[in-house]
């Protein structure tokens, strides 16, 4: 009795308020319910329900019977989405799905590293090069996200938050983060307030390519819990839409041609759906997650996202918080720890999980077994060692086969590999059964061989059993490509390489060397010829191979494993002339990683002996030379928050080849170092692929002239640029360049708080641009400069005018050695007098000011006298009697002035 009287006043509260208060009562019903008592209870919730139907028709109150029936439907549904996606989400399966051996999430879940940032533009790097950059980002201070606060708003954000493009490299753990969202949620531990969640993979979206169906129909397709409660009405629902992996999307996704589409029950394409539901035709109300790599997230117009953020993985607590979790053995643990901090490049790629679980699993086997061999410090060692335990487990699991086993099943390698090969030079990461049987490999094959290629089964009920493959990561994926590129030469002398590139282009090649450095040489020029550096890994892959260590591992794939030394010293050679005909040094740093693979550093340790000796401003460096430059500080292990760069040049040749240094710093020195506008433009292209990471910027004293500063504002203008400190003194700007400026500060005008245009033929005219930027109740400059820059009292009246209507910003403004005159001077004591002035340092060196200007701007100060601590009033005809009314006023019980000058 007690539980009915309890049902029936839940179903007179569902009637009387909103349905999400149905949901609610629901939650705070279910909060002491024993999991063994929830089956039993749920049948007699149905049971009440039914006769509460049955009673409210027969006193003929059917509308309130169908409101009732529909609303308790909803949450019927609710609960069992939650339970089903529990069901899915509690356990992850790192790397390989170890059948009956699952872990749990919430046992292993390490916080990932999410922060807010980039312009959800496409980056062409290749990922293994953002992540050597990107951990270099995780040591400083940035607003971390943590993936249940994803839709909340950002301190100082007051637009609310629809959309979500959340960025990161492959096996970053944007899938993960996505998983622990639905899992609290499902769990009632977070995000309470959302209703429904819907996952929609995109690699499962692309097997509906050529369906038509409504909105209510694809999210029935992929929910069977709402398609049993005849849900249709999600406006009323605070409903979350997770898209993950657009960079797996096969769909056109057409937002500039698809026809608009606003009824959730009008059946069209689901790239129709999609695009409509991004822009917010359809459902406007619903949240939408869109994860994806870097270089497919310009497929989503960035007018449709509402904020950007970037999976990072782990920082270096985070590795080691990892491993320990990962392991109960402490010893064992601090053991792997120990040796990865031994190896830079493998330091570096821990920063993502995946690679982690292939880590832990190496060594751990390494470290528990009999296996004494040395342990990887290489990431082909790493990899080698990876493949030959994962063909010993399939040799263990399925043909009976004792671990020590060195057979080898080579169709299935070589098969995989050609796989891995053809689908990476197509750039795709994911592909379906059709892609399987165009290289030979048996689906069923695959499926056992699980270590190597992962096979996710579609399980929703009512769902085609469509398999869609991946490997565990992307560089598993790289790494199997250059073993079958490599088998195919050593076995077959079969040059794959060279079967890529144009017949002319290596004839002289073939008549200059021998086979296994023609081989080596074309892969490295095809490398070159990539845009965005796809075989970057690949490559360094492919070299490392070349050692005879790491062939030991492929015995029983290769028919020979002896290189000649003729022709490793050949290819160093030939890498090394690479370097020297300067190259992009984005493209030169992976040809230190490779000759790092061959166990040559000659050129590094040449630069670090320049380095430690202190000779390096004072040399004439090469081409190599600055390359070397280059990849000692990008890999080096001190932090590099602020670059100088007359530390290491004073010329703009040494500012191009030093860029990707200038890139992930906060703080680049450039001042006196012969920059033009072809450096500037340079540097602002470097600096545009990472526009919210500078801090602070000096290019004072240089020749940009406005040419420069035109394209310096291009950057400005970028809404995702945080520059808070620009200092041009001394630049040749005159009224063009600061209008070029302004026009870019007032599309992007709250994060700069410091600018310096001392020394620049500005003039009254150029002012008066500034002053329009400077009355923008957006702008928050707290210094301003403008010493020398020919300015006169009408210069200073905009510019005062300007700071009386946004007068609380500004801390600091220099208009020292300017003709303002004591007319001036009395402008810019109307401001000193506004209670709102929070000027604390106020310099005016050497503007022709009488004892007449000096007595304004004391009167100034006495009615305002609390905030100044400095003032500047030297080089100016002040006489005894200015002096007289400047002591006067120090003797002001409220005046705060520390430093008069």
């Amino acid at each position: 009795m007690i539980f009915v009287k309890k049902e029936l006043k839940r179903f007179k509260t569902m009637l009387s308020s909103d349905l999400p208060e149905g949901f609610k009562s629901q939650r705070e019903d279910e909060e002491g319910v024993d999991p063994e008592d929830e089956k039993q209870e749920s049948s007699a919730k149905e049971a009440a329900l039914k006769i509460t139907l049955h009673v409210l028709r027969n006193m003929n109150q059917k509308d309130l019977a169908d409101t009732l029936e529909k609303n308790e439907l909803a949450v019927i549904c609710q609960h069992d989405l939650k339970s089903n996606l529990k069901k899915k989400c509690q356990c992850l399966f790192e790397g390989i799905a170890k059948q009956g051996n699952p872990t749990l999430l919430n046992k292993i879940y390490t916080e990932l590293y999410i922060t807010e940032g980039g312009s959800g533009g496409v980056n062409n790097e290749h990922e293994v090069k953002q992540i050597e950059t990107t951990t270099r980002k995780q040591t400083r201070p940035e607003t971390a996200i943590k993936c249940n606060d994803i839709f909340k708003p950002t301190p100082g954000q007051d637009k609310p938050i629809r959309t979500v493009l959340t960025k990161g490299v492959a096996g970053i753990g944007k899938t993960v983060s996505v998983q622990k969202f639905i899992l609290d949620w499902a769990e009632g531990k977070a995000n309470q307030d959302v209703q429904f969640v819907f996952p929609l993979p995109f690699r499962e979206l692309n097997l509906m390519k050529g369906d038509e169906l409504s909105l209510i129909q694809l999210i029935n397709h992929f929910s069977v819990e709402t398609n049993k409660a005849r849900i249709s009405n999600y406006n009323k629902y605070k409903v979350v839409f997770i898209f993950d992996g657009l960079d797996e999307c096969r769909l056109p996704l057409d937002f500039q041609n698809n026809k608009s589409c606003c009824d959730v029950t009008e059946s069209t394409s689901v790239d129709v759906l999609l695009t409509n539901l991004i822009k917010g035709n359809l459902l406007p109300s619903a949240l939408l997650w869109i994860t994806t790599r870097p270089a497919a997230a310009n497929q989503i117009p960035s007018e449709c996202v509402d904020l950007v953020s970037e999976v990072r993985g782990f920082n270096d607590p985070q590795k080691e918080e990892y491993f320990r979790k990962r392991f109960s053995d402490e010893d064992l643990a601090s053991r792997i720890i120990s040796h990865i901090k031994t190896s830079r490049s493998l330091h570096i790629m821990c920063h993502i999980p995946v690679f982690c679980w292939i880590v832990a699993t190496i060594l751990e086997y390494m470290l528990t077994t009999d296996d004494k061999g040395e342990l990887p410090k290489t990431l082909t060692d790493m990899y080698s060692h990876f493949l030959v335990f994962q063909s010993t487990h399939r040799n263990v699991k399925y043909d009976g086969k004792k671990e020590t086993d060195p057979h080898w099943n080579k169709e299935s390698i070589l098969t995989l590999g050609k796989l891995a090969f053809q689908q990476l030079q197509k750039g795709n990461l994911i592909f379906y059964e059709e892609d399987l049987k165009d290289c030979g490999i048996d689906i069923n094959e695959a499926s056992v061989y699980s270590g190597v290629c992962t096979q996710i089964l579609k399980e929703e009920c009512g769902l085609n059993q469509d398999k869609v493959f991946c490997f565990v990561h992307l560089s598993i994926q790289e790494f199997l490509a250059a073993v079958y590129v490599f088998l195919s030469f050593k076995n077959k002398n079969k040059n794959l390489m060279d079967e890529q590139q144009s017949t002319d282009g290596n004839v002289s090649v073939q008549l200059k060397y021998e086979p296994e450095v023609t081989f080596f040489k074309t892969a490295v020029d095809e490398a070159f010829q990539s845009k965005t550096g796809h075989l970057d890994l690949f490559l360094r892959f492919l070299l490392g191979l070349s050692l005879e260590s790491n062939q030991k591992h492929l015995r029983g794939l290769l028919t020979k494993t002896r290189s000649s030394s003729q022709s490793y010293e050949e290819t160093i050679k030939y890498i090394k002339e690479k370097i020297r005909e300067n190259p992009s040094s984005e493209r030169c740093i992976n040809l230190f990683h490779c000759l790092n693979e061959l166990n040559d550093r000659s050129l590094v340790e040449e630069i670090q002996r320049y380095l430690s000796s202190g000779r390096l401003s004072r040399e004439e460096l090469s081409p190599a030379q600055w390359s070397a430059l280059v990849f000692v500080l990008l890999t080096s292990e001190e932090e590099i928050d602020m670059f100088d760069l007359k530390k290491y040049s004073t010329s703009e040749e040494g500012l191009l080849g030093l860029l990707p240094v200038v890139k992930i710093c906060r703080t680049a020195l450039l001042s006196g170092c012969g920059i033009t506008k072809k450096g500037c433009a340079s540097l602002v292209s470097a600096l545009k692929s990472n526009p919210s990471h500078l801090k602070e910027l000096d290019l004072s004293n240089n020749d940009l002239k406005d040419t420069g500063v035109k394209k310096l504002s291009a950057l400005m203008e970028d809404p995702q640029c945080r520059l808070e400190t620009l200092r041009l003194s001394g630049c040749g700007i005159t009224k063009k360049g600061c209008s070029s400026l302004v026009s870019a500060l007032k599309s992007n005008p709250s994060h700069l708080k410091e600018l310096d245009l001392s020394n620049n033929d500005l003039k009254d005219t150029g002012v008066k641009k500034l002053s329009a930027l400077m009355e923008d109740p957006q702008c928050r400059l707290e210094t301003l400069r403008l010493s020398g820059c020919g300015i006169t009292k009408k210069g200073c009246s905009s510019l005062v005018s300007a700071l009386k209507s946004n007068p609380s910003h500004l801390k600091e403004l220099d208009l020292s050695n300017n003709d303002l005159k004591d007319t001036g001077v009395e402008k810019l004591s109307a401001l000193l007098k506004d209670p709102q002035c929070r000027l604390e340092t106020l310099r005016l060196s050497g503007c022709r000011i009488t004892e007449e200007g000096c007595a304004s701007l004391v009167s100034a100060l006495k009615s305002n006298p609390s905030h100044l601590k400095e003032l500047d009033l030297s080089n100016n005809d002040l006489k005894d009697t200015g002096v007289e009314k400047l002591s006067a006023l120090l003797k002001e019980p409220q005046c705060r002035l520390e430093t008069l000058r």
